[in-house]
């Protein structure tokens, strides 16, 4: 069957009905309009992606529905062929003869959005040194918070979404099957990642054609890795890339993903490049058990922090609470890291729709770092696992 670009992108309907949910809590909370500004949330409910600079840019709604960005004059051609929008406004630059706040507040008249506005953060953020003042200052129109409202509004996924997120899935695993095969003795971190990731890319090329599009701020493509988390460095949970050498012995924390019209998951594996000694092994079943306390544990109707509790007994009961470093996981979707989380400090009730990241990790110092991270969607009953990579340590130990 021929994939069509419908299938694999999120429709402009969809977009729609994001934002008529958004307009609708507007005018149950007595707002006359709503400014946000991150990126993000642009792509969510208009499809346009850029990378953040000092240029603000914005979703502008008003009480009617009427959906607007705000862009520099240099994005302005790629708005308006790209963003699921009613009208683009831009200014000429930043800082500018005129400051781009004052322009945004003209594009607010303009819109009818006056007394009370909704917003993600009063005024644009102080990315790569941008200065302004508040847009409610600015503009005279009183802002009032919003996000929590986005947050969850992001946190159930649609079909289209779920199709992007497996689509993800399928590439991730093929680019962190390259990082295994080519994972050996005296080569480099550096030399196997970008091979990994060049063939894995080239070969989503390939099939989706041009079609495809990633629209991510993190990758360009299908990528696999470690990020130093090799031997004794294993221990790190997010340490960053060294190029190191792999030796014989040593504990590999991987990690793979794929960008598909934005959506992003997660695919994380605990490899022993050598036989695994009996400390290896050890730690490894441990990481394999609260993994899978973790998948059990995720329901409808149960909340995001029983599922971490029931992890912390397991760490409590065989005495490894000193191996303990962060929670169980986290949601996915547009960002690497969503809302909710599953930790003790987080009441979220889980609800079918909801993606999580499941990656509860055993470091030992002076051995390694031991975690899985799989991609998983809450279902009616359960969860259904959208990541497919062998779990066990049979297949996780590389050759030499």
């Amino acid at each position: 069957m021929t994939i069509t670009a419908a299938q694999i992108k999120i429709s402009a309907a969809e977009f729609r009905t994001r934002a008529d949910a958004l307009q609708a809590y507007l005018r149950e909370s007595g707002l006359h309009g709503v400014v946000l500004f991150d990126a993000d949330y642009l792509k969510y409910y208009s499809g346009f992606a850029f990378i953040p600079t000092e240029r603000p840019m914005a979703f502008v709604m008003n009480a009617d529905g009427e959906r607007g960005l705000f862009v520099p004059r240099l994005e302005a051609e790629h708005a308006k062929a790209n963003a699921a929008v009613d009208r683009v406004d831009y200014y000429l630059e930043y800082p500018g003869g005129v400051h781009p706040m004052g322009v945004l507040a003209d594009m607010l008249k303009a819109m009818g959005i006056s007394e009370r506005m909704g917003v993600d953060t009063d005024g644009y953020p102080w990315i790569f040194g941008y200065r302004g003042a508040p847009i409610s200052e600015v503009s005279g129109v009183a802002a009032v918070q919003v996000r929590a409202f986005i947050e969850d509004q992001m946190m159930i996924k649609s079909p289209a979404e779920i199709a992007l997120l497996k689509e993800s899935c399928k590439w991730a695993n093929l680019a962190h099957r390259l990082l295994q095969r080519y994972t050996r003795p005296g080569v480099t971190e550096t030399e196997v990642e970008r091979r990994a990731a060049n063939e894995a890319t080239d070969a989503m090329l390939d099939a989706l054609g041009p079609i495809y599009k990633g629209q991510s701020s993190y990758y360009g493509g299908a990528v696999a890795g470690y990020r130093g988390q090799i031997g004794r460095n294993a221990a790190i949970p997010h340490a960053l890339a060294a190029n190191i050498t792999f030796q014989a012995g040593d504990v590999l924390v991987t990690g793979a993903s794929a960008p598909v019209w934005g959506y992003v998951s997660e695919l994380e594996r605990t490899m022993v490049l050598g036989e695994p000694t009996q400390d290896q092994r050890t730690l490894f079943d441990h990481m394999l058990n609260l993994q899978d306390i973790a998948l059990d544990a995720i329901k409808p109707g149960v909340s995001c922090s029983d599922v971490d509790k029931a992890v912390r007994r397991y760490f409590e009961t065989n005495d490894l609470m000193p191996l303990w470093k962060h929670h169980t996981g986290h949601a996915i979707g547009l960002r690497y890291h969503e809302a909710p989380f599953l930790d003790t400090g987080d009441d979220t009730i889980i609800r079918p729709g909801m993606v999580f990241t499941v990656e509860p990790g055993v470091y030992q110092a002076g051995i390694g770092g031991f975690r899985h991270s799989d991609t998983v969607l809450v279902t009616d009953s359960g969860i259904e696992m959208l990541t497919f990579y062998p779990r066990d340590l049979e297949n996780l130990t590389l050759p030499i």
